[in-house]
C-alpha cells in the first residue's frame, strides 16, 4: 500500500512539474511575441514619422521595409509622388514614440496604438518648426519569421 501510494505521489509530482514547465514556456512565448511585436510597430511608425527631404528615397525605403500585403504595396507604388512632394515642400519631419500598447495580439495578428510626438517644417510653415504629435492604429502580421506592418492608420486629432 505505501508503495502504491509513494508510485502515485510521484506520478503526481512529474505531472505538476511537467505542467508548470509548460506553462512557463508558453508565457515566454507570449512575451517574446509581445515584445516582437512593440519593437516592431515602433521601428515602422518612427520611420512614418522621420521623413527629410534631402533623403526622401531613404525615408520612403524604411517605412517599405517593415511593411507587407496591400499596404506595402500602396506606399511603393506611391513612393515616387510622395518622394516629389517631400522634395517640393523641402520637407522635414522628426519624431519618436512616447508610448504604445497592444490592443489585440494573437501568432499571426497584432494591432497596437502608437503615440509618437516630433516636428515639421516645409515651405507651408515658412520653413519654421512646428509641434506635430501624431496617434496611430499599427495592424501587423508574422509573416516570414517577422512582424511587419499590413496597415496604418491615423488616429485622433492631430494639431
Amino acid at each position: 500500500m505505501l508503495v502504491v501510494v509513494l508510485l502515485l505521489g510521484a506520478v503526481l509530482g512529474g505531472a505538476l512539474t511537467w505542467r508548470t514547465h509548460g506553462d512557463r514556456a508558453d508565457a515566454a512565448t507570449r512575451q517574446e511575441r509581445y515584445g516582437a511585436v512593440m519593437t516592431a510597430a515602433g521601428t515602422e511608425v518612427t520611420a512614418f514619422v522621420n521623413m527629410r527631404y534631402d533623403r526622401a528615397s531613404e525615408s520612403v525605403d524604411a517605412v517599405a521595409a517593415g511593411a507587407t500585403g496591400e499596404f506595402r504595396d500602396h506606399y511603393v507604388r506611391s513612393a515616387d509622388e510622395v518622394i516629389r512632394i517631400l522634395q517640393r515642400h523641402r520637407s522635414l519631419m522628426t519624431g519618436r514614440v512616447v508610448w504604445s500598447g497592444v490592443t489585440s495580439i494573437s501568432p499571426e495578428r497584432a494591432t497596437v496604438i502608437v503615440a509618437t510626438t516630433g516636428t515639421v517644417s516645409n515651405t507651408r510653415t515658412g520653413g519654421a518648426t512646428r509641434p506635430r504629435d501624431f496617434r496611430f492604429r499599427v495592424s501587423l502580421v508574422h509573416t516570414g519569421g517577422r512582424w511587419l506592418t499590413s496597415d496604418i492608420e491615423f488616429v485622433g486629432d492631430s494639431p
